[in-house]
């Protein structure tokens, strides 16, 4: 970890990077944009899978004090990740050969076929205690009539996947089991709630002649303001939407595997190590002697003992960790391993062949209805997940590493 601190900075940034050469440009742009808020808590954390995002980078993480920043916690509010263990060795399956390929080959199709992903939805309305008990207290959301719409079309998106860099994986841990991982948030519903607070945000800002630059893309909220206490409201509504749409997809995936092993196989077996958390959200929580909102873009809490999930990418390896409760990072750490490339220079380096000849080598049986543009989640245009994890040991220590052996893909 290195630390900035100059006449350019109000605040210290402090990056869990080697030194600024780990960076890039824009990303540091940014992160002297965050250091320079006038409501900044202590000083602002970079995790070591950080790089440019929308306003804050990815793997970002304030404090900040009486403000919320919508586009600090991003567009995809409650992002976020589910894994579950099993007790079944994946050598005891991987040879065993069905009607549809191997078994392996068998449960990732059977996840594509009944998980829809990308763009797609359910046709029917699906079950949701998230949305029951916002139709039940929705004179906390009345007020904001141009979303309150998204709660109808929740009720088709619950237990969905989603595109870009989500995915489900059935992976092999470092004592050889199968375990499921997820990573999926709040659909479209924590998109359409970013930009309507943002924007909400920028006018308030102007009227209230801000010396916040509107072009960093930072507009905040006083969380004792209406449009403050609005924005916390539906920020709420899609974290528990988000982590109740990985419950719904882990059940899915867990009836499909059941469905196989007991299909195919005389094992009988045992969940473990069942894990949800989010990593685009903001919080109040206690720092250094002040309650605080803690926003984090692209991070994961990491509590003292606290159990989560940083994945790497397709093809590469992923992490179950226990949080180390560092202060510095206001106990949090990243979420993944990072982008090196961004979609489109992903697309303009690594061709399609390239990636599905990467991952048949690797064993690796990838579930996807349009390939064409799988090298934008190419494991080369992530950084090493690995390093990224030797950059926070003081922040995680790892319970169980985690290699790919099937994915799907939106």
């Amino acid at each position: 970890m290195f630390v900035i601190s100059n006449e350019n900075t109000k605040f210290p940034i402090k990056i869990w990077l080697p030194d600024e050469s780990h960076a890039d440009e824009l990303c540091l742009e940014q992160a002297h944009h965050l250091a320079n808020l006038p409501f900044i808590h202590k000083w602002v954390s970079l995790m070591p899978d950080t790089h440019a995002g929308m306003g804050m980078p990815i793997g970002g993480v304030i404090a900040t004090t009486g403000v919320i920043i919508p586009n600090a916690v991003g567009v995809d509010i409650g992002c976020g990740m589910a894994f579950t263990g099993t007790d079944i060795k994946v050598d005891e399956i991987r040879e065993i050969m069905t009607g549809n390929g191997s078994i392996i080959q068998g449960i990732i199709g059977d996840i594509l076929r009944n998980v829809p992903v990308g763009f797609n939805h359910h046709k029917n309305i699906q079950s949701c205690m998230a949305l029951d008990a916002a139709l039940e207290s929705m004179d906390k959301y009345e007020a904001n009539p141009e979303l309150v719409g998204q709660i109808e079309a929740g009720y088709y998106q619950v237990g969905t996947l989603g595109g870009g860099n989500h995915f489900i994986e059935l992976q092999e841990d470092d004592e050889g089991y199968l375990g499921v991982m997820i990573h999926s948030g709040s659909r479209n519903f924590g998109k359409q709630i970013c930009d309507y607070f943002h924007k909400a945000a920028r006018e308030l800002n102007q009227k209230w002649h801000s010396d916040i630059p509107d072009e960093w893309r930072l507009a905040f909220l006083p969380v004792d303001t209406d449009e403050g206490k609005q924005y916390i409201n539906w920020m709420n509504l899609a974290l528990n939407f988000a982590s109740e749409n990985r419950t719904k997809m882990m059940l899915a995936v867990r009836s499909i595997i059941e469905k196989w092993i007991g299909k195919h196989t005389d094992i009988s077996f045992n969940y473990t190590d069942e894990i949800n958390c989010h990593h685009n959200y903001a919080a109040i929580e206690h720092h250094y002697n002040e309650n605080v909102w803690v926003h984090r873009k692209g991070a994961t809490r990491a509590r003292a003992g606290e159990l989560a999930v940083i994945p790497g990418a397709m093809g590469s390896y992923s992490y179950v960790v226990e949080g180390l409760g560092e202060e510095m990072s206001f106990c949090s750490s990243s979420h993944g391993a990072g982008r090196k490339f961004s979609r489109r220079g992903a697309m303009q380096n690594f061709s399609t062949e390239e990636v599905i000849v990467d991952l048949k080598k690797q064993g690796i049986v990838l579930g996807k209805h349009n390939k064409n543009d799988v090298a934008e989640e190419s494991r080369f245009a992530y950084k090493d997940i690995d390093e990224v994890m030797e950059n926070q040991k003081d922040l995680v220590k790892p319970v169980k590493k985690l290699k790919t052996i099937g994915v799907v893909k939106g």
